[in-house]
C-alpha cells in the first residue's frame, strides 16, 4: 500500500475544522514535499517526523513522499499534525495497520526522541468533534484537557511508539482522565466591602440581568473592589457554556486552567492594551480579551484611558455578541458574549466635587476627560452609578454588610424567573421581543413616551431601560414593571443623560 489517510483537525478561529492529512509514497529520487497552505511551523515537521521515526524503531522510507492537507485552501498552522503525517508515512510503508486509522482522530507534535508534546487548542477540537463519532489521540497533557468533554473517547499517549503498538493491537492507550477541578476558586466576597448602597444594588442588577455597569468615582472609594466581587454572585456556568469557555481559553496563549471549570471568568486587561489585545488578531489570529470573558465579566479599569479605537471596537461585539476579525488570506470569528463593568475617575485627577476642594481640574480638562468615552459606546451601558466618597469614620461605623451567598441567592432565582419566561437573561432580549415578553402596568406606555420627549433618549437608550426595569421587577418578585421599576433604571442611567 502505498498510500494512506490520517485525520486531524487545524484551528480556524473557534472552530477546528477536519483536515485529512493524506501521504502517498511514490517512486523516483527520495524527497519529502508537504502541501496544502502548510506554514512555517508545519513544513518544519519534514525533520522532526524524520527524527521521531527512525528514533522510534521505524524505518524511514527512501522514496518520494507527497504529504497533502486536505482541504488545500484551509491554512494550517503549529505542529498538530506531526503525529498524523508520522502516522500516515508509517501506514503507507506497512509499518502500521491502516485499518483502524478510519476510526480514530490525531494531533500531537514530535520530539525527535519521539515522545509526544502538548498542542494547542485541544479543547476545541474535541469540542467540534463531538459528532464526528471517532476516538481523539492526543499527547498526555492535551488528553486530559480534551476529556472534560464526555461525548468523546479521548485516548493519551506519550510516545509515536505508544500509537504504534495501539494501532497494531498490541497495547492499547488509556482512556484519559479529565483535570475537572470538583472545587472552585475561592471568589472575593461582598461582605468585604462597606458603603456604596447604591453601587451594590447596581451591581446586583447586573448579576440578575447580564447588564452593563459604569462606576464613576474618586480613587479608593471602591470601584476595582466591588468589581471584581461581580463573578462570585454570578450562577456558575453550565456545561454547554462552561465548555464554550474552556475551548475560547484553550485557544489563547495562556491554555486553559482546570481550576476555573465552570466559573463564570473575569478578565481586566490594563489599559494600556492594544486594539488586537482586546478584540482579537494578531498574523494568526487569536482571540483577545473580550472572547476570554465570553459568558464572564470584562472589566475595564481606568476606561478612559484605554486607546479610542479598543474602546470603539466594543461597540458592535456589546450588541451581536461576536467580533470578526478580516485579513488578507482568511476571516475567522469569535464568540464574544460579555458583561462589561468599567470604571473611571469623575475627573483627570480624581477628586471632582471632593468636599475639600482639591481638585484642580477646569471645566475643559474635565469635559475633554470625560469625552474620551464617546457618546455611542456610553449609550450602550446600561447603568452608570455615581461612587460616593465614605470617610473612614463612616466605614468603621458601617454594619457588616451581606455577602455574596445571600446576593447569588436572590439572583439565581430572578435568573430562574426570566429562563422559565424568556429562556434567557433580559439583557439578551432581542427589541422585537420586549412587546412580548415586559408586561407592563396600564398608563406607563404614555408615561415612557413623555421620558424619551423629555430626556431626549435614543431608542436603544429606551430598550435598555425597558429591559433593566424588567429585571428589577424580577429581583422584586413583580408581576409586571410598574412606574417605581422605570424611575429607578432611568435612575440608574443618569450620568449618561448628563452627557447628553
Amino acid at each position: 500500500m502505498n498510500l494512506a489517510v490520517v485525520h486531524s483537525r487545524a484551528l480556524d478561529g473557534a472552530a477546528a475544522p477536519e483536515v485529512a492529512v493524506e501521504v502517498h509514497l511514490g517512486t523516483g529520487l527520495p524527497a519529502f514535499h508537504i502541501v496544502g497552505l502548510p506554514d512555517t511551523e508545519v513544513k518544519e515537521s519534514r525533520d522532526r517526523v524524520r527524527s521521531a521515526i527512525q528514533t522510534s524503531g521505524f524505518e524511514f522510507p527512501a522514496r518520494k513522499i507527497i504529504v497533502s492537507l486536505a482541504p488545500a485552501d484551509l491554512p494550517k498552522a503549529s505542529g498538530r499534525f506531526d503525529l498524523p503525517i508520522a502516522l500516515g508515512i508509517l501506514a503507507a510503508s506497512g509499518q502500521v495497520a491502516s485499518e483502524p486509522l478510519t476510526q480514530c482522530e490525531f494531533a500531537g507534535e514530535l520530539a525527535l526522541s519521539g515522545g509526544l508534546r502538548s498542542v494547542r487548542g485541544a479543547l476545541a477540537m474535541a469540542w467540534r468533534a463531538r459528532h464526528a463519532g471517532r476516538v481523539l489521540i492526543l499527547p498526555t497533557a492535551s488528553a486530559r484537557e480534551a476529556a472534560l468533554v464526555s461525548s468523546v473517547t479521548v485516548l493519551q499517549a506519550d510516545s509515536l511508539l505508544q500509537v504504534c503498538a495501539h494501532l497494531n493491537g498490541r497495547q492499547p492507550l488509556p482512556i484519559a482522565e479529565s483535570d475537572e477541578a470538583r472545587a472552585m476558586w475561592p471568589m472575593p466576597d461582598m461582605s468585604e466591602v462597606k458603603g456604596q448602597a447604591s453601587a451594590r444594588h447596581a451591581l446586583e442588577l447586573a448579576a440578575a440581568g447580564g447588564h452593563s455597569l459604569l462606576m464613576i468615582g474618586a480613587p479608593g472609594t471602591g470601584k476595582s473592589m466591588l468589581a471584581s466581587r461581580l463573578p462570585g454572585i454570578l450562577p456558575p456556568l453550565g456545561d454547554d457554556e462552561a465548555l464554550e469557555c474552556a475551548a475560547l481559553h484553550s485557544l489563547s496563549a495562556q491554555g486553559f486552567d482546570p481550576a476555573c471549570w465552570r466559573q463564570p471568568p473575569f478578565r481586566a486587561p490594563h489599559h494600556g492594551s492594544s486594539v488586537a489585545a482586546l478584540v482579537g488578531g494578531g498574523s494568526v489570529p487569536q482571540p483577545g480579551e473580550i472572547s476570554l470573558a465570553h459568558h464572564g465579566v470584562l472589566f475595564l479599569d481606568e476606561m478612559p484611558e484605554f486607546e479610542r479605537r479598543a474602546l470603539e471596537a466594543l461597540r458592535e461585539p456589546l450588541e451581536t455578541g461576536q467580533v470578526h476579525l478580516a485579513r488578507a488570506t482568511r476571516r475567522v470569528s469569535y464568540p464574544a458574549r460579555f458583561q462589561l463593568v468599567a470604571a473611571m475617575n469623575p475627573c483627570p485627577c480624581g477628586y471632582a466635587g471632593d468636599e475639600t476642594g482639591r481638585c484642580q481640574c477646569t471645566p475643559e480638562q474635565i469635559s475633554r476627560y470625560r469625552g474620551k468615552i464617546s457618546g455611542p459606546l456610553l449609550d450602550r451601558i446600561d447603568m452608570q452609578v455615581e461612587m460616593a466618597s465614605h470617610s473612614s469614620a463612616e466605614l468603621l461605623r458601617s454594619p457588616v454588610p451581606e455577602s455574596s451567598s445571600a446576593i447569588l441567592q436572590r439572583v439565581m432565582a430572578a435568573r430562574e424567573r426570566q429562563c422559565a419566561r424568556q429562556g434567557k437573561v433580559n439583557a439578551l432580549l432581542r427589541v422585537g421581543e420586549l412587546e412580548q415578553i415586559c408586561q407592563v402596568e396600564p398608563g406607563l406606555l404614555e408615561f415612557l413616551s413623555e421620558l424619551l420627549a423629555r430626556l431626549r433618549l435614543s431608542a436603544r437608550a429606551l430598550h435598555r431601560i425597558l429591559r433593566l426595569s424588567q429585571t428589577i421587577a424580577d429581583l422584586a418578585e413583580a408581576g409586571r414593571i410598574g412606574r417605581a421599576h422605570v424611575l429607578q433604571a432611568v435612575q440608574l442611567r443618569r450620568q449618561a443623560f448628563a452627557r447628553q
